[in-house]
């Protein structure tokens, strides 16, 4: 494994023109339904970065907003499904025929053992990229725990879905925060959570055959909304609803995760990562009056 600074912006590239089933410029209706308000995040659409509505077994499942260039996902979305916690570890990792060709399936597949076709590795990450890394494990942004079907917990295992995490980090305070999500929303949320986990990036990549394959985020952020939620709930959880985020540091050391507003948290994703100035993750900060699910 090979970790190499590159300079500029990793979206300054020349663009690629990738068509897909289901790579869209705006998501359908069916896909807008992981989406508070069925709006993605503001601030990002000037960016060169794919749409995915992830399918599985025929059925939508969650979206990404997919980097070709870094081969990591910017952002997963999806609803919190009220969960027992327990992982899906059967489950082949998977790739997206949709950011390939333009006849691809739009169900993920599994990845082929071996001879993997150069057009998956042009748009997106594949199991070599992460064979020799050692101090980096794939990291799900949108977690099989927080998914309560098997099909649901499947579909997470698609390598659009993961990142580059440092294992210490990884299954230390990102996974307990995952658990505290888990729990918090479990307990209290009364409607549907929606939540949005991303990354940012400072340049430094994996490589592989002194070729730049994977970005490695500096931050793992997340938020979630959930407009119905339990009024009655003890004050220490009540005072994080119906809106909350985190972010943390994937690093082995200082990466404890901290709590905060959404508000704090795109002020703060501001000032690390380049968003235009109306970033926004949730429409009207997850408080329009009617949003609320019954």
């Amino acid at each position: 494994m090979t970790v190499h600074r590159r300079f500029g912006g990793l979206v300054s590239l020349l663009i690629v023109v990738m068509a897909g089933a289901e790579v869209q410029e705006s998501f359908s209706p069916e896909c807008k339904q992981f989406l508070y308000m069925g709006t993605v995040p503001r601030g990002l659409e000037e960016h060169h970065f794919k749409k995915i509505c992830h399918f599985y077994n025929g059925k939508p499942r969650f979206v990404t907003l997919y980097d070709i260039f870094s081969h990591i996902p910017v952002y997963s979305a999806y609803t919190f499904k009220r969960s027992d916690g327990l992982k899906k570890a059967d489950v082949p990792w998977m790739y997206e025929p949709q950011l390939s060709t333009a006849s691809g399936s739009r169900d993920m597949q599994p990845l082929p053992s071996e001879n993997v076709h150069k057009s998956f590795e042009d748009a997106q990450a594949v199991l070599d990229d992460y064979s020799n890394t050692v101090i980096f494990e794939r990291g799900q942004l949108n977690p099989d725990e927080h998914q309560a079907e098997p099909e649901d917990k499947a579909a997470t295992y698609t390598l659009t879905n993961v990142v580059p995490q440092v294992r210490d980090f990884n299954i230390g305070p990102w996974k307990e925060h995952e658990h505290t999500i888990r729990r918090r929303l479990n307990n209290y949320c009364r409607g549907t959570a929606f939540v949005v986990t991303g990354t940012t990036t400072s340049g430094q990549t994996i490589r592989r055959h002194s070729i730049n394959r994977l970005s490695i985020p500096t931050y793992i952020w997340s938020a979630y909304c959930c407009a119905d939620f339990d009024h009655n709930a003890p004050y220490a959880e009540r005072s994080k609803f119906p809106a909350f985020a985190a972010h943390g540091l994937n690093d082995r050391e200082n990466n404890k995760v901290q709590e905060m507003t959404v508000q704090q948290l795109e002020d703060f994703l501001k000032k690390v990562t380049y968003v235009s100035p109306s970033f926004q993750i949730f429409y009207d900060n997850c408080a329009f009056p009617s949003s609320a699910n019954n």
